[in-house]
């Protein structure tokens, strides 16, 4: 405790603004991978059950957070309720979910500015990315955070554009036809393209649990957190189906299922290549890319510095910056190996895929992953620890929490069903992460206390 301790300096708005601008790329890019096996239709019901799945899942996720406010979040739910084994695999998993988050962002502008820049090569677009924003990041969680909320404002703006440019030329035949995978009848093949759609609806609401990794950094987490994920989830759910909507009713949705811009793609079928309002939604719709690309790293961060602090990861990764009370060298840490995946495409492939398709799906086992062990903890502390302080409550417990662990369970299988490969790799991984800890003798029963 003698290095510098993370500043308690964030608002109600800023938590909010780190909540939605955290997902807020995944309104811009990489859902539309879901309508190449899934079609408009089949992909709309994936959507559906997963906005179910996040909504029961954030209502119960803030019980844990204002509970225990630790920058850890996940990882130290799972600690609490299951020791160091618990601990392990939440934070392996919430590592992964926000590390392998980025590269995929990354890309995404890269392809937004060579819209404007024909000649720019994304992964370049890319590394400046992740130059600019370690940078700010390391500068101090205020300035991160303000930073974030205005780009975030920005970028739901932007959103609202989009849909209020597409809507004289949208068509419901446009986003009906194929709409079952292909087909214009449900048939019982769309209900594979429906499950293997999963990882793509999960992109619509990827990371907004990462609020809880700056709940030590709240100013009043037991006011301000439930307000944010509420408010974030709400904001998400809105824009998530409205974007969707309007963009496979625009033209020819094939068109937009395998591409990393597909809202400047949709706005091209309504308004042409040469319209303002298309220049006006690359240049905007970067205010979105950036929100999310800078919000995970705010995440990730924090998910280093935890883990090395509680021994998990090298001790040095834990460290605080003496001046701007910023976890600095978890910051670079999670950059580098950010850049290592922009960079593996070429020796690194699966399933055919494109490297933005298999590295949300690898972010996005994760995710589920980090989703079951939460719930499964908020099960075990209401049953080991009953008199925990609870500022917040998950509502119809156990109702909320059920549903949100048994749709995190399906999702889990079904995506290893079709992603065996990466399936295999995220479970070699945290086996032999595991494996090296135990080994080594790295871990330890006594973890830093939780968070006051």
């Amino acid at each position: 405790m003698s290095q510098p301790a993370l500043n308690k300096t964030l608002s109600t708005w800023q938590l909010w603004g780190i909540a939605v601008g955290l997902v807020i790329s995944g309104e811009y890019f990489g859902w539309s991978y879901g309508w190449a096996s899934a079609g408009t239709i089949g992909f709309l019901v994936t959507a559906v059950f997963i906005a179910l799945m996040y909504t029961t899942f954030i209502f119960s996720f803030t019980e844990l957070t204002t509970s225990i406010p630790h920058a850890g979040g996940p990882f130290e739910y799972g600690r609490r309720a299951f020791g160091p084994t618990g601990g392990y695999l939440a934070g392996y998993a919430t590592l992964v979910e926000f590390v392998f988050a980025p590269p995929a962002i990354a890309l995404a502008i890269g392809s937004y500015l060579a819209v404007q820049f024909p000649g720019l090569d994304p992964k370049i677009a890319a590394v400046g990315a992740y130059a600019i924003f370690t940078v700010v990041n390391i500068l101090g969680v205020q300035i991160a955070a303000t930073f974030e909320l205005v780009v975030t404002v920005v970028a739901i703006f932007e959103l609202l554009v989009f849909m209020g440019v597409v809507s004289p030329g949208f068509s419901l035949a446009n986003f009906a036809k194929g709409g079952w995978a292909g087909s214009d009848g449900f048939h019982l093949g769309a209900i594979g393209g429906i499950f293997a759609a999963i990882p793509f609806a999960i992109w619509f609401f990827l990371a907004i649990e990462g609020v809880a990794m700056a709940a030590e950094e709240a100013k009043d987490p037991k006011r301000s957190i439930p307000r944010a994920y509420i408010g974030g989830i709400l904001t998400l759910l809105v824009l998530a189906i409205g974007v969707m909507v309007f963009a496979g009713g625009a033209g020819d949705w094939t068109k937009l299922s395998n591409i990393n811009d597909p809202l400047p793609q949709a706005m091209k079928l309504i308004v042409g290549e040469s319209s303002g309002w298309l220049h006006m939604l690359v240049w905007l719709g970067l205010f979105g890319l950036v929100a999310s690309f800078h919000g995970i790293m705010i995440g990730y961060s924090r998910q280093i510095y935890a883990l090395a602090r509680a021994g998990f990861l090298p001790g040095s990764l834990g460290a605080v910056h003496a001046r701007f009370k910023t976890p600095h060298r978890a910051i670079v840490a999670g950059s580098v190996v950010g850049l290592l995946a922009i960079f593996s495409d070429e020796w690194l492939q699966f399933g055919g895929q494109t490297l933005t398709a298999n590295i949300v799906t690898m972010s996005v086992f994760g995710a589920i992953v980090m989703y079951i062990v939460s719930m499964a903890s908020l099960f075990k502390l209401r049953r080991s620890e009953p008199e925990m302080a609870r500022p917040f409550r998950a509502p119809l417990f156990p109702w909320f929490p059920g549903f949100a662990l048994g749709a995190a369970v399906l999702c889990l299988a079904t995506m290893s069903y079709y992603n065996p490969l990466i399936a295999a790799l995220f479970g070699g991984l945290g086996a032999a992460g595991w494996l090296w800890f135990k080994l080594a003798g790295k871990l330890s029963p006594v973890l830093p206390a939780t968070a006051a």
